[in-house]
């Protein structure tokens, strides 16, 4: 799978574990950064993650801040994004599961790097159900 990541300096140090994870389980990753944890501003890696995602350039992205929330707005600006903070692994699941989410955010301050990679690799197995939440699904970019 084609994979996007990014975050900031909060999220440097679990992006470069996701990566190597990914990496390590076959996928393809195309790291945005940031590249080192000297603070940055999250929009300017959020922003390119999102448009890989909504190109169809990678099939699915993620994002780690501090809290989760500044990459996920971010990336819900994108037509075409499903953007979902998660903080439980449940969450990760439903994401998918309910709203075909593709960019999980994840708030590096709040999670353990175990509860991260648990997170990704349920992101990464779990599918979209269809059925009733498609018509849902189709009703979040009613107006964009």
């Amino acid at each position: 799978m084609h994979i996007a990541i990014g975050g900031d300096h909060a999220g440097f140090e679990y992006k470069t574990a996701l990566v190597a994870h990914l990496q390590q389980t076959g996928h393809q990753v195309k790291d945005f950064g940031p590249f080192s944890a000297d603070s940055v501003d999250y929009p300017d890696f959020a922003h390119p993650v999102a448009e890989a995602v909504a190109s169809n350039a990678c099939e699915i992205g993620i994002l780690i801040c501090g809290s989760g929330n500044g990459v996920a707005i971010t990336a819900n600006k994108h037509k075409q994004v499903r953007a979902a903070l998660c903080w439980l692994p449940e969450l990760a699941a439903l994401a998918k599961q309910h709203n075909n989410a593709n960019i999980l955010c994840l708030p590096a301050r709040f999670v353990s790097l175990e509860a991260a990679l648990e997170m990704v690799n349920l992101f990464l197995t779990t599918a979209f159900e269809g059925g009733r939440h498609e018509k849902r699904v189709e009703k979040i970019a009613a107006g964009c």
